[in-house]
């Protein structure tokens, strides 16, 4: 089953966008091996069912997965909402270093382009925070791009509230990325509230729970070893048993609305506002086409009262990542 998608406006000014996106992420790194030939034909399966609103990175796969979008959208890039990020790369000692400085955003977007194939990107993210760059510098240099007609609106993801509020200061922000589920509801405590004051669209990653929600994961021997998950905080020991009983319920319910786990747990992300555009990454048809048809799951108030109870805040057991300090990003202040 599927249904169109229809289109949200991400901003006040911003891009109009498929109401759902793809991730791409997983076709590069993180979950797994994965297929190039699928990969590409779940892009192109994307496009034909109106998701045409992807999204990517320069740090997913070194560069690998943008190379990969551009390949799969070259001859439809006008019917495509092309987003990508830049900011992290991985250093030798196992982990990721956050650069925002000027010059960096300057290389780093006209690297982007190259491996895209495209003359411009719709919109442009910082991937995280520098905790030493002021933020108002790194928005400044990727305004202009903008101006430079490379990049046509500007994002943040996984930025703090007091971020934002500086960031808005030298351009429109049109939208912020950010981890937000039925297990992950953290961004609603403040960053939600300041991203909706200043007319700046939700774009959340991971609203199925890193594939946790949509009950097809019953043991951590269920990942293959390759799988980051293996090491992640809620897929391991007592929390995957804890977790384990949240899928269930949300499992009972879906079974009740004649819907799967994934499709429920989507429905809630976006049924949380017209501003909302979630992107579920998969590199697999199957996983794309279950995806689209959480659209047409309407949920009522009761509904959503029932998944509030059964998914409160908070009630996920572990951490987002094994490293806290990743998450809503503060950048320093400017020096007087």
């Amino acid at each position: 089953m599927t249904s169109p998608v229809g289109t949200r406006t991400l901003g006040r000014n911003g891009p109009t966008v498929s109401a759902l996106g793809l991730g791409c992420m997983g076709m590069s790194q993180m979950y797994g091996t994965a297929d190039r030939d699928e990969s590409l034909a779940t892009v192109h399966r994307a496009l034909d069912l109106g998701v045409t609103f992807l999204d990517t990175s320069d740090v997913y796969g070194d560069g690998h997965n943008e190379e990969l979008v551009g390949e799969a959208i070259r001859g439809r890039r006008d019917e495509v909402q092309l987003a990508t990020k830049f900011s992290l790369s991985r250093n030798d000692r196992g982990g990721m270093d956050i650069d925002g400085r000027p010059e960096n955003v300057r290389a780093r977007a006209e690297a982007s382009l190259r491996r895209l194939r495209v003359d411009v990107i719709d919109l442009y993210y910082q991937h995280r925070v520098d905790p030493r760059v002021p933020i108002e510098d790194t928005v400044g240099a990727m305004a202009e791009l903008v101006q430079q007609g490379k990049v046509r609106h500007l994002g943040l993801s996984e930025a703090s509230a007091a971020s934002i509020r500086r960031a808005v200061t030298v351009h429109p922000i049109a939208a912020l990325q950010s981890e937000w589920s039925l297990w992950t509801r953290d961004l609603e405590a403040e960053v939600l509230g300041v991203a909706r004051e200043h007319g700046i669209g939700i774009v959340p990653f991971s609203p199925l729970g890193r594939g946790f929600l949509t009950g097809a994961v019953r043991s951590p021997d269920d990942f293959a070893e390759d799988d980051w998950r293996r090491g992640h905080p809620r897929f391991t020991g007592e929390a995957f048993a804890a977790n384990l009983r949240l899928v269930d319920a949300v499992r009972a319910m879906a079974e009740e609305r004649g819907c799967t786990p994934g499709q429920l747990a989507l429905a809630w992300v976006l049924a949380q506002g017209d501003d909302v555009v979630p992107i579920p990454g998969t590199k697999r048809r199957a996983y794309l086409e279950e995806n689209v048809a959480a659209a047409a799951v309407a949920l009522t108030g009761e509904d959503l009262a029932r998944l509030g109870e059964i998914a409160p805040p908070g009630v996920a057991q572990g951490g987002r990542y094994v490293d806290s300090s990743y998450a809503y990003g503060d950048s320093p202040e400017r020096a007087a």
